[in-house]
């Protein structure tokens, strides 16, 4: 029976090839709410809860491609610090929130910085990763 619509509640772990654990909703101790194959999840988690009983725990490996994405290198850009007012006070491997021409917000993070220039990568950080995931669903209204 699908899950398609439905709201459901996961458990879930995911980590990389290397077994990082880069996420746990166990470790936060509360379950991920979502409804099922609505776009809020990338689509290869969305996909595997979509099959799932109540009580069933799968393990999933997902390329880029059902992830967060393959890396794209135009959207890291190096821009003079004179256009950006307290730049300078950015250290590599900030996170920071800019914004777009149209002013959207877009997270990136500073991966280069010199005397008169500064680099940003606005990729999701597990964009061009493969991603495990351990899920266990735990309801499915």
């Amino acid at each position: 029976m699908s899950n398609e619509g439905k709201k459901v509640k996961v458990h879930y772990v995911g980590t990389l090839d290397d077994g990082t654990k880069f996420d746990s909703s166990r470790d936060r101790g509360e379950p991920l709410a979502f409804t099922c194959m609505a776009g809020q999840m990338i689509a290869g988690f969305d996909a595997a809860v979509r099959d799932m009983e109540v009580g069933d725990t799968v393990t999933i490996r997902l390329e880029p491609e059902d992830a967060y994405g393959p890396r794209r290198m135009d959207l890291v850009q190096t821009m003079p610090l004179a256009q950006l007012p307290g730049a300078e006070k950015l250290i590599v491997g900030q996170r920071v929130m800019l914004g777009t021409p149209t002013g959207q917000p877009l997270q990136a993070t500073v991966t280069d910085k010199t005397d008169t220039a500064i680099t940003f990568d606005m990729n999701h950080e597990m964009a061009g990763k493969a991603l495990t995931f351990e899920i266990e669903l735990l309801e499915a209204k």
